[in-house]
């Protein structure tokens, strides 16, 4: 095992998430591939407006990317005391696609991601990423529950 990819969503499973890829990473002497995807910014086409219409929109995925990028260079310093082939990724696009893509382009041997437990009808309605890629991943997937909310 070289490439572990660990993605998160900065939720309550990001912990467990990158607890276990770290270990597994740690002893395979595998490289660590933390990775979030940011979601793509909203079309307006179908009501009829343009993006440039909406200047907040720009400025939101602006935040949205600077934000992820700070969290995920928070998360290295975590790791790379444990890891020292450590690296953080940002994508963006659909979260399940662009998980399944950066699997592809980093050679991933495992994916580690979180279940958050919304049930049946949640993971309908919003798609469920954890079970996305048992469905589709073309390498094992390993499925962290989340943490309890307090």
């Amino acid at each position: 095992m070289k490439n572990i990819v660990a993605a998160v969503d900065f939720s309550n499973a990001t912990p467990g998430v990158l607890e276990s890829a770290t270990e597994m990473a740690k002893a395979f002497g595998a490289a660590l591939h933390v990775l979030h995807v940011v979601e793509p910014e909203p079309s307006y086409t179908a009501y009829g407006f343009t993006p440039d219409e909406f200047p907040a929109i720009h400025l939101f995925q602006e935040e949205a990317r600077k934000r992820a990028t700070a969290k995920l260079d928070q998360l290295l310093g975590q790791v790379s005391s444990s890891v020292t082939n450590a690296t953080v990724h940002l994508a963006e696009g659909s979260p399940l696609h662009a998980v399944l893509d950066y699997v592809k382009k980093a050679n991933a041997d495992l994916v580690v991601v979180g279940a958050h437990g919304h049930g049946a009808m949640a993971a309908l309605l919003l798609g469920s990423v954890a079970e996305g890629m048992v469905r589709k991943a073309v390498v094992p997937t390993l499925v962290i529950p989340a943490a309890p909310e307090k």
